[in-house]
């Protein structure tokens, strides 16, 4: 079963750029170096998500220059240094921003996900843990989701499945967890158990070349001709150039042949 790394989700990206600071004369110098920096670390983020590294960096280091115990910009240079492979520096600014801010949610998720990516899967689950846990944060289901996929990583499909089952507990619309089951109810042949999660998916969420690949084998497993076929027309239409599609015409060609 793939791994989807997308779904290791990171929160940080959804924070919006800032054109330009107004530093105001008279004001606390402090104060200033916190707008400016906050200003920077925004910006820093729209670069990063836009996959400009050059200038994330720049920004980044800015921010942290002006205002060196901020936890957003830590966090956003780790995952900048994560993307481009130094994972050194990437981990020094995660512990930071974490001594900075120890009960920092989002924080603890983004280190667990970094952590797994590097096998060290039971310090990542303590830090899952440790953002699902804090009750301020609201969206638990996440680290959850992420501690399953984690899991299947070592793989232990038996903890994996807790986890999204524990996901689940906690929103029974998140998305990523209903797919995650879904997948695994595949590997365990029990197709109508991944058609209701599949049905459950779709409800809530936007079908991905993933899902609609799992569904595509799963309705052909049912003997839903007329399913599997509208979900192949989907995939094919929607994701022409994704691995599914490939991998769709090959499981094609080699039905065709064995007939």
């Amino acid at each position: 079963m793939k791994i989807t790394s997308s779904l290791f989700v990171i929160i940080v990206l959804l924070l919006s750029a800032c054109a330009s600071v107004e530093v105001e004369e008279g004001v606390n110098p402090r104060i200033n170096n916190e707008v400016a920096a906050e200003a920077n670390t925004k910006l820093g983020i729209a670069y990063l998500r836009d996959g400009n590294y050059e200038m994330a960096r720049l920004k980044l280091e800015k921010a942290l220059k002006l205002q060196p115990d901020s936890p957003e910009a830590h966090e956003a240079i780790a995952i900048l240094f994560e993307r481009v492979g130094e994972t050194g520096k990437a981990e020094r600014h995660y512990k930071e921003t974490l001594k900075i801010k120890p009960d920092y949610a989002r924080g603890h998720n983004n280190y667990g996900q970094f952590l797994c990516t590097q096998g060290r899967y039971k310090e990542a689950e303590k830090e899952f843990l440790l953002a699902a846990n804090n009750p301020f944060y609201s969206i638990p289901s996440l680290p959850l989701t992420n501690a399953g996929l984690c899991a299947k990583r070592i793989p232990d499909l038996v903890k994996a499945e807790e986890y999204f089952r524990q996901a689940l507990a906690r929103d029974p619309a998140f998305a990523p967890a209903l797919l995650q089951l879904g997948l695994i109810s595949y590997s365990q042949a029990n197709y109508m158990s991944v058609r209701g999660y599949m049905q459950r998916y779709q409800e809530v969420a936007a079908h991905t070349p993933e899902s609609l690949w799992l569904a595509i084998r799963t309705e052909y497993a049912l003997k839903d001709h007329q399913a599997w076929g509208n979900y192949a027309v989907m995939l094919r239409n929607n994701f022409p150039d994704s691995d599914e599609v490939r991998n769709l015409e090959e499981w094609e060609n080699e039905r065709r042949s064995g007939e």
